[in-house]
């Protein structure tokens, strides 16, 4: 025996990072439950002028990290087995539906969907036992909004 591991090798894609839970914890009791609010305010006050759409998708990006300081992921990433036997991890985007469309959506039903979107999504982290769903709906805001596919 040469004292090598001769067994698969698996690549770690993303990795948690952040403050622990305590610290979340506290933070949105004494400071997110209301910066949420603000941040929200805010960005769906930009989105409504559509020139600040671009910054008011970022706003709603970062609602989660505004309230529970959890970060957000990176994106998505497939763990495949290559022809050595090592697991690698693939970066991939999935394809999005015409520009067109995503704007008709956004002018007909986003703008108005996503208002009530993202009522339910901040009242279910405010009552506290919602926060998992709550956060599940911020990042799919843009999804609502403008179609958008993750």
């Amino acid at each position: 025996m040469s004292g090598q591991w001769n067994g698969p090798q698996v690549v770690t894609v993303g990795g948690g990072g952040g403050p622990g839970l305590l610290i979340r914890a506290l933070w949105f009791i004494l400071v997110g439950w209301w910066l949420g609010g603000v941040v929200i305010t805010i960005a769906y006050a930009l989105c409504i002028t559509i020139i600040g759409l671009p910054v008011a998708f970022v706003l709603f990006n970062l609602i989660p990290t505004a309230m529970t300081l959890r970060p957000r992921s990176e994106g998505d990433s497939v763990v495949l087995q290559d022809g050595t036997g090592r697991f690698v991890a693939i970066e991939g985007s999935v394809a999005q539906a015409p520009l067109l469309i995503r704007a008709v959506w956004f002018v007909l039903v986003g703008w108005w969907l996503g208002a009530i979107w993202l009522l339910i999504a901040y009242l279910l982290c405010v009552v506290i036992v919602g926060i998992p769903i709550g956060l599940l709906m911020f990042n799919r805001v843009g999804g609502v909004m403008t179609l958008h596919r993750y």
